[in-house]
């Protein structure tokens, strides 16, 4: 197995994750039980097999580089305005777009703190460790071989199979019925490609920071849990507007949409100072 590991990492990683997470969630689900063990799991699952891995290609040096991606913050505030305000704010005005906005309970202030609470809260219990796995072990890897754009559709494959369970987490096995799980799993198949793209930007651009990818992951599902947008869908096409706004500005930046990788010179700005701390590659 593990010299399968060291020449397969990837589909090492995603047999043995998702082979372990699918069961013990279904079966949860299906025993009546709360599915938040196996969410748990899930995550000592990944981050564990991405460390394992990681220790068996390159000795503790390439773990440290593993997780060094969660140390490089030094990425421009314009960038962390956008990965805390961007998702709120669109999701918001597809609402008002489509008459679907309701008025906060408490007011706005108080909507936005809630909204900043639960992005840290995702942020340190989830995002920061999936993000290790999905972006630090599995996206940079395909984008060095496949490209920005295939590396990051073929990442949202793995992603969004790990997470099919969820669609009948809200009220389990036997509250949900077969059309409300299809109608989530098409929200969440329909989302995660746009997800993992602007993911894959992030990682370009600021040469390999698993921390402001985790910050997109915990903002895109703060924005969905908003108490304005009780519906709970709005956020996906504001993600595809921001996905296309991204895309517009790397354009007009004169970087191409399709290719890029973590390693590219273009990715690692002379201002990222974590760059020559260990912190990028990985």
């Amino acid at each position: 197995m593990k010299r399968y590991a060291v020449t397969h990492p990837i589909t090492a990683l995603c047999v043995l994750a998702i082979g372990l997470t699918l069961p013990l969630q279904m079966g949860l689900l299906l025993a009546g039980l709360d599915v938040f063990p196996g969410k748990l799991a899930e995550l000592f699952f990944l981050t564990g097999t991405a460390a394992l891995i990681t220790s068996w290609i390159g000795g503790r040096a390439a773990v440290r580089r593993l997780f060094g991606g969660l140390t490089i913050w030094r990425i421009g505030a314009g960038r962390w305005a956008m990965l805390l305000l961007a998702m709120p704010m669109l999701t918001v005005s597809v609402a008002v777009t489509t008459g679907t906005l309701h008025s906060p309970e408490h007011g706005w202030v108080a909507e936005a703190l809630i909204y900043l609470a639960l992005v840290f809260l995702i942020l340190i219990t989830a995002s920061l460790w999936e993000e290790t796995t999905w972006s630090g072990f599995v996206q940079r890897r395909l984008m060095d071989r496949h490209g920005l754009l295939v590396g990051s559709l073929l990442t949202a494959i793995p992603f969004g199979l790990i997470h099919l369970p969820l669609a009948f987490e809200g009220d389990g096995w036997a509250g949900t019925t077969w059309t409300e799980a299809f109608v989530n799993w098409a929200f969440l198949l329909g989302a995660l490609p746009f997800l993992r793209y602007v993911a894959g930007v992030l990682l370009v651009d600021t040469g390999g920071s698993v921390l402001a990818v985790a910050f997109l992951h915990a903002s895109f599902n703060a924005s969905g849990a908003l108490s304005v947008v009780p519906d709970g869908w709005q956020y996906v096409p504001a993600l595809v507007v921001l996905t296309i706004i991204v895309s517009v500005h790397r354009l007009i930046r004169g970087r191409p949409l399709t290719a890029g990788s973590v390693d590219a010179p273009e990715s690692r700005p002379a201002r990222n100072k974590t760059a020559t701390t260990g912190g990028v590659r990985g």
